[in-house]
């Protein structure tokens, strides 16, 4: 089913889109932070949010790759983790775009002898830009919306 206003280009970059936030999600749980952060361009930004961008300040703010490598190891506190994106809204505008892209990420790890399960509702709110061919995350807001932490049992 296409989209009548999406020219063969766009379906490329947004398939292309669609790959990097993937690939995101899937390096995060296999702990490749510097993996992760080379989906970066060099100059980005990440802010953490507990509420909206436009109405609240951010709880973190990471620029760089070297930060984000050092801040996406810190993955490596949990057991295991799953980041499972969900819908996608994309607006492509030549070599930049932006989009909002819903995940929830489960973080699974052992406390005082009790498997212990938070699930984080998250919307990352993202600017990409083409360089040399190719899209990177130019910013990355990430909202958590909720956050459910719990015993967990095998």
């Amino acid at each position: 089913m296409g989209n009548p206003h999406h020219s063969p280009d766009q379906l490329t970059d947004r398939a292309a889109l669609g790959e990097l936030v993937d690939a995101y999600a899937r390096l995060a749980d296999r702990r490749d932070a510097r993996g992760q952060a080379a989906l970066f361009t060099a100059d980005a930004r990440v802010a953490v949010y507990d509420g909206e961008p436009d109405t609240t300040e951010p709880t973190q703010v990471l620029n760089g790759r070297d930060e984000l490598t050092a801040t996406f190891g810190a993955l490596r506190n949990y057991d295991r983790t799953t980041h499972f994106n969900g819908q996608r809204t994309l607006t492509i505008d030549g070599d930049r775009a932006t989009g909002e892209t819903y995940c929830l990420a489960h973080h699974l790890w052992t406390e005082e002898g009790q498997r212990t399960l938070m699930v984080m509702s998250i919307r990352y709110h993202d600017t990409f830009a083409r360089q040399d061919g190719r899209w990177f995350f130019a910013e990355r807001k990430l909202v958590t919306d909720w956050t459910d932490r719990r015993a967990s049992t095998p």
